[in-house]
């Protein structure tokens, strides 16, 4: 129930909710887990439409205000909603708890390094992950001041954490010949969906979103259009988490991928079952499978095939290094994989290419050795005649 004439709010979801009409005619929303909370940062609110600080956020706001408007202010709307999740995640339980704490209230150079430094000093994060949060937090800081003047000194203050290339997980052909027979004879067909990884590299939520008007049979390709991903619910009704449908990775990750023929034999076979094209090829229905569910099928699929177990992510790993293995060039399976550029395949994959420029140069050593042993290269001896 709203209080009279206050603009506050409270939520379904037990949160308190506040209001505070700008200059604009647009409203400015905080929000906080009880009343006198929010109350206090409306009234910051208020103090900051007079002043005129909320056209051009300033360094002598609250922090804490700064990063909840910055989530809560049409962000969502703005960014994918697995993006939304890590953004919130990550401001909601580092960022916004270091500057509730005393003497880390403004947004100053000082504090800034000393949030990074916090964060670079945490055991229990892993170097990749820590490089997320500041990563994060400089995405903010960015947005948060962009336009003003006073923000270009903070945000120079902000450095990555440097984080060494982790080893990528790849199933050995002999593993992955083991998982392919064990799939095929799999009492449930939907296990072809992990050969249908093993040979397009595509990712698990793009495999759940795969619809059958998606293949093309005629023309032996697949569009990747569309992923399935379960994201937190940030709606005051529902469960914990939603099963969303939307885009792709990136733009270049809705992509065509030519399809093996025995692949199409086997999607042609599956699909007699499928009641339209418009039904998801995993779930056979008009509601995309869980990509948890599928995760938990794969994991049921090693153990029968005697594999040791890896994240479902490997398969895709394990197609690019095949495709490098067979000398497909870097340009191509960047494409397929529907990675944003060049650069991230090279990156992702350098162990692989060092393997292929080995082989290359071993290539060249055999041509030298055959060359210099070949009777045509033989010196002979002459006379030169007066």
């Amino acid at each position: 129930m709203p209080r009279r004439g206050e603009n506050i709010y409270k939520r379904r979801d037990g949160r308190w909710e506040c209001r505070v009409l700008k200059s604009n005619g647009k409203y400015q929303y905080s929000y906080a887990k009880t009343y006198k909370e929010v109350k206090e940062k409306r009234n910051i609110l208020q103090e900051c439409v007079k002043s005129g600080e909320l056209k051009v956020p300033s360094v002598s706001m609250s922090a804490v205000l700064l990063f909840e408007s910055w989530l809560n202010n049409g962000l969502a709307e703005r960014v994918k909603p697995s993006t939304y999740e890590s953004y919130y995640r990550c401001l909601t339980k580092y960022v916004i708890p270091f500057f509730k704490e005393t003497g880390n209230k403004r947004i100053t150079e000082i504090q800034v390094v000393r949030f990074v430094k916090q964060i670079n000093d945490n055991p229990s994060l892993s170097e990749s992950y820590k490089r997320k949060i500041v990563s994060i937090f400089k995405t903010a800081m960015r947005d948060i001041f962009k336009g003003s003047k006073e923000y270009a000194p903070i945000i120079e203050a902000i450095r990555l954490p440097k984080v060494e290339a982790a080893a990528i997980q790849v199933f050995t052909i002999k593993e992955q010949r083991l998982i392919e027979n064990t799939a095929i004879n799999f009492e449930d067909s939907r296990a072809l969906g992990i050969l249908l990884c093993f040979y397009t590299g595509i990712r698990l939520g793009e495999l759940c979103a795969l619809k059958w008007g998606d293949i093309d049979f005629e023309a032996g390709t697949m569009s990747i259009k569309r992923t399935v991903s379960r994201n937190k619910n940030f709606q005051s009704n529902g469960g914990k988490t939603i099963l969303l449908v939307g885009m792709p990775k990136s733009r270049k990750s809705i992509r065509i991928i030519p399809l093996p023929n025995f692949l199409l034999e086997l999607s042609n076979q599956m699909k007699m079952y499928a009641e339209n094209e418009n039904c998801y090829v995993l779930s056979g229905s008009d509601d995309p499978l869980d990509p948890r569910t599928y995760q938990r099928l794969f994991k049921k699929i090693l153990d029968a095939a005697g594999v040791k177990k890896r994240k479902f992510h490997a398969i895709r790993h394990t197609f690019a290094t095949r495709a490098l293995e067979l000398g497909v060039d870097i340009k191509t399976l960047s494409e397929i994989l529907g990675h944003t550029n060049v650069s991230i395949t090279l990156n992702t994959y350098a162990h692989s290419l060092m393997e292929q420029k080995k082989k290359a140069i071993d290539k060249l050593n055999e041509m030298h050795i055959i060359q210099m042993e070949s009777d045509s290269y033989a010196v002979t001896d002459f006379v030169v005649t007066v």
